[in-house]
């Protein structure tokens, strides 16, 4: 989870990638750092997948919204199985991380933000219509997350991180 800063205070994003590709599978955004947020990224991910994410594992760091009843209870209706990282190691989530770097460095620190609604729509828009699609990956031979999916056809044993 990381947060975006608006000119109405502070966004929090919540995001799930998928490993194989580094695609960001599901996100969502709100005003507070909670389980609901990291439980919505989750079944967005899960839609993105078209439901059938039975058997595959979800990284995360320690987080109390990944340790919350809430968040094992929503892995466990959808098949899903938690791993966390050793406590106080940034680099077992180096992943999810990376891509929160990307998405400032590139993209929100050079588009200040007035409002939170105006922060949901440009994070939204990069990552589905630029992120996702166009920019390209070393992981991915250097061609785009959705192309490199789509060519290698990844099955059911995916890997999630948050």
């Amino acid at each position: 989870m990381t947060e975006i800063v608006t000119g109405e205070g502070k966004l929090y994003l919540a995001t799930v990638i998928h490993l194989f590709s580094r695609r960001l599978l599901g996100y969502a955004m709100g005003e507070r750092h909670d389980a609901e947020l990291v439980v919505a990224s989750l079944h967005m991910a899960a839609a993105t997948r078209g439901g059938g994410v039975r058997g595959v594992i979800f990284h995360s760091d320690r987080g109390s919204e990944y340790h919350s009843r809430r968040f094992r209870r929503a892995c466990r209706r959808l098949g899903v199985t938690q791993s966390m990282s050793r406590a106080g190691s940034c680099f077992d989530n180096a992943v999810s991380e990376a891509f929160n770097s990307v998405l400032k460095v590139e993209y929100l620190h050079r588009h200040p933000l007035a409002t939170r609604t105006e922060a949901r729509l440009k994070t939204a828009t990069w990552t589905t219509g630029f992120y996702n699609t166009r920019r390209l990956h070393s992981v991915c031979g250097y061609r785009s997350r959705t192309d490199y999916e789509r060519d290698h056809q990844a099955g059911p044993t995916m890997e999630l991180a948050a």
